[in-house]
């Protein structure tokens, strides 16, 4: 009577050979676990699933022609029965929610340990996902925050005047207003009257403090306006 278990088949995806090679010994150090094959990037995979018919593909984040979530979500377009594991360097809320919107099981990272990889590699192969129902929540509670942050930084960038935009353009290249309103050839006084309403808008305590938040929201200037005072 033959006991022996049956071999989960796992799939590698990852781009840099060293870790590659050491994760396919490190599987083979498991009875139950078989390393089937090994594709570097996201178009190397499909085929690769297909050929090779593996259970599971541990897949890193990072791939040069791409991301893992878009290696997942191929692999599973083209066969479903196969259950992804990310294996990645990246501990980002987008990595995380990019992973699990393809598909995946489970998301460890690169200092996970053999048994704990092992480990993640059979829950996966029986149907079981990884990834806690908590740590999902708060993931996605980060991540609807930033957004609605985000979106408010935009819209306090796009309700600057086209004349506004220039001058905090000027301010980012360090000139004081006198030397905004020499450039514009515009007034002192003016130039004051547009530095008040863009610290006003930007929710800013000072013109330093301005031209940092804008920096960091992204502000792109946009041309000079000659018409506009």
């Amino acid at each position: 009577m033959n006991n022996a278990p049956d071999l989960i088949k796992v799939l590698l995806v990852e781009d840099h050979r060293a870790v590659a090679e050491g994760l396919w010994a490190l599987l083979d150090e498991y009875d139950d676990l078989t390393v089937v094959g090994w594709a570097d990037s996201v178009v190397e995979a499909v085929p690769m699933t297909e050929q090779l018919a593996p259970q599971v593909a541990l897949i890193d984040y990072r791939l040069p022609d791409g991301t893992g979530a878009d290696a997942a979500a191929r692999i599973r377009a083209r066969d479903p029965t196969v259950v992804v594991v990310f294996l990645s360097a990246d501990t980002s809320d987008a990595a995380l929610l990019a992973a699990v919107e393809a598909g995946a099981s489970g998301y460890l990272l690169k200092s996970a340990g053999g048994d704990e990889i092992a480990a993640a590699i059979r829950a996966a192969a029986a149907g079981e996902t990884l990834i806690p129902a908590r740590t999902l929540m708060e993931v996605l509670a980060r991540h609807r925050e930033s957004v609605r942050v985000s979106a408010r930084q935009t819209e306090r960038l796009q309700s600057l005047t086209a004349r506004e935009q220039e001058i905090l353009a000027l301010m980012t290249q360090g000139l004081d207003n006198r030397a905004i309103a020499d450039r514009l050839t515009i007034t002192y006084a003016t130039v004051r009257t547009h530095v008040r309403g863009i610290l006003e808008k930007l929710e800013a305590r000072s013109q330093l403090e301005a031209v940092a938040k804008a920096a960091d929201w992204g502000f792109r200037p946009v041309p000079p306006d000659p018409e506009e005072p």
